[in-house]
């Protein structure tokens, strides 16, 4: 495995054990990565969702098998993020790359801080069905344009309303397959498939890490990786936005 190979399998990783044991960051934590690399909003969002497909499978498949899916909240938020996640994909693959960049980052950089302050915030209110497909159709837009967002808008929300934290990761991680499913699909359409050794890396840290991850939400420290995982993205961007 050549070096540059074996770092995306390590971000894959890496992102994957984040967004499978907190139910978000693993789009965030990459497309930082890749942009801080001088790729393209658009190719870095298409990369990492179609190296989703397999990695959100595995993560999915894992929740599930453990336990840890709510399969009424998992439709509810499956169906409209996917449609949410065709027609962003459809948008940033019409619009300049170079006009994009600074507002995809400056995104991450306020989801970064979004991150951060959920490992502080407290529950709002007691858990409802109002407004979850509206939250999926919202959270899937986003996270095709700015090539990640799904977790801390759909998990963050659902805990903040006081869901209980192990079927809200499971359910949010099982429904982003379903919505990076429909947006890759949609970027291939448009802009075709590229980077591959990017991607290949991305899967294989990500298949790795999926069944660990999935094992770890019921044990994880959530506020200490949180506010590490917020502080990372916050810090890429803000590279980025000043390179």
């Amino acid at each position: 495995m050549d070096g540059e190979l074996a770092f995306f399998v390590l971000v894959g990783l890496f992102g994957q054990l984040v967004d499978g044991a907190l139910g978000m960051a693993y789009g965030l934590t990459c497309t930082s990565v890749l942009l801080a690399q001088g790729i393209s909003p658009a190719a870095a969002s298409a990369a990492v969702h179609s190296a989703e497909v397999f990695t959100s499978a595995a993560s999915g498949g894992s929740h599930l098998l453990f336990g840890n899916v709510d399969k009424r909240l998992f439709w509810r938020l499956a169906l409209p993020g996917a449609l949410g996640g065709v027609l962003g994909a459809t948008a940033l693959a019409q619009l300049p790359g170079e006009l994009l960049r600074p507002w995809i980052l400056g995104y991450l950089l306020i989801m970064g801080a979004l991150v951060v302050a959920r490992a502080f915030g407290r529950r709002l209110q007691a858990p409802s069905d109002r407004g979850i497909p509206a939250l999926g159709l919202i959270a899937g837009a986003l996270d095709a344009m700015g090539g990640g967002g799904w977790g801390p808008l759909a998990s963050s929300t659902l805990l903040a309303r006081g869901g209980q934290a192990r079927f809200v990761i499971g359910s949010v991680n099982a429904a982003e397959f379903v919505v990076t499913l429909a947006t890759t699909g949609a970027f291939v359409t448009s802009l075709g498939l590229g980077h591959g050794k990017i991607v290949l890396g991305l899967i294989i840290g990500g298949v790795l890490a999926a069944p660990l991850s999935a094992w770890l939400v019921r044990f994880a420290p959530h506020r200490p990786m949180m506010i590490a995982v917020g502080l990372l993205i916050i810090a890429l961007a803000l590279i980025g936005l000043l390179a």
